[in-house]
């Protein structure tokens, strides 16, 4: 999971990245200048989903105001010294997702961006069911016809890319931008392909059905769906 980090205190910055790197999250430290320039950008494919972890500071409202003007859906959520009602609500009602007081353990701040994304996806329960596969969102592995499946920890950024858009097709651009972020050093085409294929056969191999739950949609990218079922949330929260 890539994370957008704003921490403009370079004392804090080091250890805040040290703990979300513990939760195999990829932080990506950004400047004030940031927020001040073509953030209409993060509404490219596959950057809506990338949060925002922002210090508060005094351009804070500013910052949130500027990522909500430019159409950025993206979840943000606020860090704190000291708790502050008034200054919590100001964050909330600017368009800030939530609000934390620091220090936070990674795992928490992980499960906290989970929820906001799963929500913005339309899924308010703590799994989907499409078919035989139930997919978590806490970073469990799927089940599927009842049996665990094992993902490697990119086979499951890619496979819950495409949950999350379940019926939907997801393209590679975003697939790809999703799990490698701002790297460069990866092969676009084939790489997605490669995992693509890793994960299918997985599935297939366990559902009983035989139904094949990845759909390559020629020149738009994948769709993940069951055959005859309808997708059903379940373990409400």
């Amino acid at each position: 999971m890539h994370i957008y980090l704003y921490e403009p205190r370079a004392d804090r910055l080091n250890g805040l990245m040290a703990e979300l790197r513990s939760a195999r999250m990829k932080p990506v430290p950004i400047q004030a200048a940031f927020f001040r320039g073509e953030l209409g950008l993060l509404n490219r494919g596959g950057h809506e989903d990338k949060p925002f972890l922002i210090a508060e500071n005094p351009d804070l409202l500013a910052q949130i105001a500027a990522l909500r003007a430019a159409g950025c859906a993206n979840p943000i959520l606020v860090m704190r010294d000291f708790r502050n009602s008034r200054d919590t609500a100001a964050a909330l009602d600017a368009g800030a997702d939530d609000d934390i007081v620091i220090p936070i353990k990674a795992v928490e701040l992980r499960s906290r961006i989970n929820s906001i994304t799963r929500r913005s996806h339309g899924h308010s329960a703590e799994s989907i069911e499409v078919g035989e596969v139930i997919a978590y969102f806490d970073g469990r592995d799927p089940e599927i016809s009842g049996s665990t499946v094992k993902l490697s920890r990119r086979e499951h950024a890619i496979f819950q890319q495409l949950v999350l858009s379940a019926g939907r097709v997801v393209s590679k651009g975003t697939i790809y931008d999703a799990v490698y972020g701002m790297s460069e050093d990866q092969p676009f085409d084939k790489v997605i392909d490669v995992y693509i294929c890793k994960i299918r056969k997985k599935i297939d191999q366990a559902a009983e059905s035989g139904h094949n739950y990845i759909e390559t949609v020629h020149g738009r990218g994948y769709k993940f769906a069951a055959a005859p079922t309808s997708l059903k949330q379940v373990g409400g929260l």
